[in-house]
């Protein structure tokens, strides 16, 4: 019991198109610590080197990595499925991971695969992912994308970060609708880790309580149903045991009572 509470349940955090890990890191830095003082947070960097200048060259040191590339209208990728099949192969091995936490193209990303987990399309042999925090996210544009990652409403628990000022903001609302009782953070900065008020800190650290606490509840039904179900092996392994008592006792019996006939009919004759 011990063990299950002091477990921490593990986000895979995805930075934005050519920043880093460590840069993304930095960015959450600034919100409240004790909202995800309860989480393992893990910030690998992208695949792909940056093909070009970085938005925070002179803000943040080098290296500069980007998950896949993109056409201008948002509607064609490239190195896509390579970037799925590295992050399908990093949740796999790695993990087990309980949620993602993404900006920008890193929440674009999380929101694909979480469709896509859903579906039956990647990650089937993984525990079904929880929780999303979403900065910036919008959804794929491609048909064929939206049409399996989409198609259902995603049932985990998930955050949605707008800003009144952020170009995606319209896209990030459109993906806010892909979730099953979202919750929606409006901030009034633009494309960027917003820092919180009082009022969005107390939202978050809701959001993030109430996940723990259902996450300890299912953990302890877990653990129930381990220790009923060998209860219940061991019930039936001592039934089994008494039962095969009772046949070889029975067994025994008509052993002896069959020996007893044979001297009778030995006598008779």
């Amino acid at each position: 019991m011990e063990g299950t509470k002091e477990k921490k349940m593990k986000i895979l955090c995805l930075h934005g198109f050519r920043t880093s890990g460590s840069f993304l890191k930095k960015q959450i830095s600034k919100w409240d610590p004790s909202i995800f003082a309860q989480f393992d947070m893990d910030f690998p960097d992208g695949i792909f080197p940056a093909g070009g200048k970085s938005d925070i060259e002179g803000i943040f040191p080098p290296p500069y990595f980007e998950w896949f590339q993109y056409d201008k209208d948002f509607t064609e990728y490239t190195n896509l499925e390579e970037c799925i099949s590295y992050l399908c192969e990093y949740i796999t091995t790695k993990g087990p991971f309980d949620g993602f936490l993404g900006f920008s193209q890193g929440a674009t990303l999380s929101a694909l695969l979480l469709g896509y987990q859903a579906q039956g399309k990647v990650l089937k042999d993984h525990p079904p992912m929880k929780l999303f925090v979403s900065i910036s996210g919008t959804k794929f544009r491609d048909p064929s994308i939206c049409e399996v990652a989409y198609k259902d409403p995603i049932k985990v628990k998930s955050v949605h970060f707008i800003g009144a000022k952020d170009w995606l903001k319209l896209p990030s609302e459109d993906l806010a609708t892909a979730f099953d009782n979202p919750l929606i953070i409006r901030h009034p900065q633009g494309h960027t880790v917003p820092r919180l008020d009082e009022v969005a800190i107390e939202q978050l650290q809701g959001w993030a309580a109430e996940i723990l606490q259902c996450n300890n509840n299912c953990a302890v039904e877990n653990k129930h149903e381990m220790e009923n179900g060998e209860a219940k092996v061991e019930f039936e392994e001592k039934n089994a045991e008494e039962a095969c008592k009772i046949h070889n006792h029975e067994k025994s019996a008509i052993n002896t009572n069959n020996r007893e006939l044979e001297v009778v009919d030995a006598a008779s004759a």
